[in-house]
């Protein structure tokens, strides 16, 4: 259904002469809305609009919006036209001289420019973190209005600073800092990571097990192109952190989401894991903690998790990045810790935890069984190689930071911001009517399930543009974390309580009369 979408779609543009970003200017201009991203999925067949899109696609192109969406209905008069004269035109012979050129090419003389359009691979590909609304949020705020961004987990905006110690080594190391590091990074880097897997109780870690990268998100692709080919898959949990599901995809595997039930405190669905694995299964991916739910794993759920892989055979993959933000006296523990006869690998860095998200410094650990994966080694040096070094003033803080004073202690304590701040954001999420959240232990974000039947929800994408329009506070709906309902949408807590209190107020406000349908 949505590939022959898309073709009516890409018929019914061409007949109106209209490329994709025409579409985003057409519907401006009349007073809806349709991101670059939004059409691109359109147009390439990847989804299909709901009913709003729908209709406003069908009034920009003057088609039938029966047609448009189903095929219903008689072909329109100018596309049944078209049609008939491609026909006419594939039995008449013709040569490149007489071809004319397309109006949105850049000509030459009388020869077409060609036409450069994105890779094939993009076309599954989302990251709604950075998407539709927030390009409509740029937007806004290039015509001067003022945006609350609760989107991205990024401190610095909100006043968050790296510690003093941080900021001061790297200045003093700037000048040693000049030339490529070994592609796995700096000696006394690795060495501090060593340590800290070491305190983790990660098992058979070297010195040569140690990547530093360019942030995690630059080694969760590095591992993704190494190990997967075309028709493999990997589990991912659902609700995701979007860029695992996205470099799978790129890597040519097939994403499989396992369910995380919010009945019981977001933890993974075992039984949903187990129905999932197939014969094609390499790898299980956990995040813990939780982005986006803010959830922690118990020991207890960790070991069921490494039963499952050990008796498939699976790799574990662990991004931990929010290891150090831990609330309530609670411990967060290393998968790999429990594996040791499994090939691990665990992702972390200081973006988070040292409020440093602009130096894009991470790491990865490779632990526990580590014969059985020589070969993906030999892939993952090969990448490392080609990339040369990760950011070597960001490598020169490690050792400073994993083993300085940790200031994020202070701040994941009663009376500390992040703490003090979750308690608010928990507090005003479910003070509003139609709305429910699991408290967080950890991270800085939240979860909160809307009800859908109350506001009439079928499209959260378009509830988080309602939102921005009318408050300009913008939030990421569920379906930017692989959720398969329109019922969540996640919420970072990093402005200041006075902030967030406001900000739950205008949600509360704007609830109190919104019906999406």
């Amino acid at each position: 259904m949505e590939n022959e979408f898309a073709s009516r779609l890409r018929a019914a543009m061409e007949v109106r002469g209209l490329k994709q970003s025409d579409l985003v200017h057409a519907a401006a201009e009349v007073g809806g809305h349709l991101g670059k991203s939004q059409v691109s999925q359109y147009v390439s067949g990847k989804t299909v609009p709901r009913s709003k899109p729908m209709d406003l696609l069908a009034r920009i192109l003057d088609v039938p919006e029966p047609w448009l969406r189903s095929g219903e209905g008689p072909e329109p008069a100018g596309l049944a036209a078209r049609a008939s004269k491609r026909q006419k035109a594939a039995l008449t012979p013709s040569s490149p001289a007489t071809i004319a050129p397309s109006a949105s090419a850049t000509t030459k003389g009388s020869v077409p420019m060609r036409q450069f359009k994105k890779s094939s691979k993009l076309d599954n590909v989302l990251y709604d973190v950075r998407g539709p609304v927030v390009d409509e949020a740029a937007r806004m705020e290039a015509e001067g209005q003022r945006i609350l961004k609760l989107n991205i987990g990024n401190p610095a905006p909100f006043g968050f600073r790296a510690p003093d110690e941080v900021v001061q080594d790297m200045r003093y190391q700037l000048p040693e800092c000049e030339g490529y590091s070994d592609s796995r990074g700096l000696f006394s880097a690795r060495k501090a990571i060593m340590q800290y897997a070491q305190i983790k109780g990660l098992p058979n870690v070297q010195m040569e097990d140690i990547y530093t990268g360019n942030g995690v998100s630059e080694l969760i692709n590095l591992c993704m192109q190494a190990l997967l080919d075309s028709g493999d898959e990997i589990l991912i949990p659902s609700p995701d952190y979007p860029l695992w599901t996205a470099c799978a995809t790129l890597a040519g595997g097939t994403p499989v989401h396992y369910l995380c039930d919010e009945q019981a405190e977001w933890y993974p669905d075992m039984d949903d894991i187990r129905a999932k694995v197939t014969p094609r299964t390499k790898a299980i991916v956990i995040i813990n903690p939780n982005n986006p739910t803010g959830a922690l794993y118990p020991r207890e759920v960790l070991q069921e998790i490494v039963d499952i892989a050990r008796e498939n055979q699976l790799m574990i993959f662990s991004d931990e990045i929010y290891d150090r933000l831990v609330m309530d006296g609670l411990e967060h523990v290393s998968i790999a810790s429990l594996a040791p006869d499994l090939p691990c690998v665990t992702f972390s860095g200081l973006s988070k935890s040292h409020m440093i998200a602009g130096y894009r410094i991470g790491w990865m650990v490779l632990s526990g069984n580590k014969r059985c994966a020589r070969d993906l080694i030999l892939g993952i040096n090969m990448l490392s190689n080609m990339r040369l070094c990760s950011n070597v003033p960001a490598q020169s803080i490690v050792q400073t930071a994993l083993w300085g004073h940790q200031s994020v202690n202070d701040y994941i304590v009663p009376g500390g911001r992040i703490y003090e701040q979750r308690d608010c954001a928990y507090k005003g999420l479910n003070e509003i009517d139609g709305i429910t959240a699991v408290k967080p232990k950890a991270t800085f974000y939240i979860f909160p399930k809307i009800d859908t039947e109350r506001f009439g929800i079928t499209d959260d994408e378009q509830f988080a543009l309602d939102l921005l329009h009318e408050k300009r506070v913008l939030i990421v709906p569920g379906k930017g974390f692989n959720w398969g309902k329109p019922d969540h949408f996640r919420v970072v807590y990093l402005p200041r309580r006075r902030i967030l209190r406001e900000c739950m107020e205008d949600i509360a406000d704007f609830l109190s009369t919104y019906r999406q349908n």
